[in-house]
């Protein structure tokens, strides 16, 4: 049995949000072809995720016990590194992600827990798992060498450990006489492809 762990970072409510129209397809579709599989749905915006502070930074760097697994701010970095795979929902905003995206990697980019050092320097700690990343823009922004959003997480993951990466990105959508229901549609459909062998 495989842990998913469905992250969603938009301060749109599911109805609104193009992204999650796209991702709650997913997460159905993949529902049904793994009945047996535990999916956790982490919505960003009803967590306590916040900048990180001086005293957090005591707990970051401090021991990894059984004790630092109920930390508030740690325990994000531990169900993270105890998933299997991935299923991140953030539409793009000013060429990244929403900010709240940024300050929850901050608390799961823990050495001991999702990366180490070692004499030959950082090594990821998630290695052989999967993820899937999925947004939609306003624009096309595909090939643009100012996409900062998918590339960053990407590299982040990577740094993690974590190489099999999908990115399902529905495109083109404030574009002015966008048929942006065909496009959502388009969207759940390259995401059912992905689910069979997510």
């Amino acid at each position: 049995m495989s842990k998913i762990l469905y992250i969603k970072a938009n301060v749109k409510a599911n109805g609104e949000s193009r992204t999650f129209k796209v991702s709650d397809s997913f997460i159905e579709e993949y529902k049904k072809n793994n009945p047996s599989d535990e999916v956790i749905t982490l919505d960003l915006y009803t967590e306590n995720i916040n900048f990180l502070k001086p005293d957090d930074l005591t707990k970051i760097f401090g021991p990894k016990d059984e004790n630092s697994k109920s930390d508030p701010i740690l325990k994000y970095a531990y169900q993270f590194a105890e998933a299997d795979k991935y299923v991140i929902a953030a539409p793009m905003w000013n060429l990244s992600f929403p900010a709240i995206l940024k300050a929850y990697i901050d608390y799961i980019s823990i050495v001991g827990i999702t990366f180490k050092y070692t004499e030959n320097g950082p090594v990821g700690l998630l290695k052989n798992k999967k993820a899937a990343h999925i947004v939609a823009r306003g624009g096309e922004y595909g090939n643009a060498p100012y996409e900062m959003g998918d590339r960053y997480l990407r590299t982040i993951l990577g740094f993690f450990g974590i190489q099999d990466i999908e990115t399902i990105a529905i495109e083109n959508l404030d574009i002015v006489g966008a048929d942006v229901e065909g496009k959502v549609n388009e969207g759940k459909e390259k995401a059912k492809k992905i689910v069979q062998n997510f």
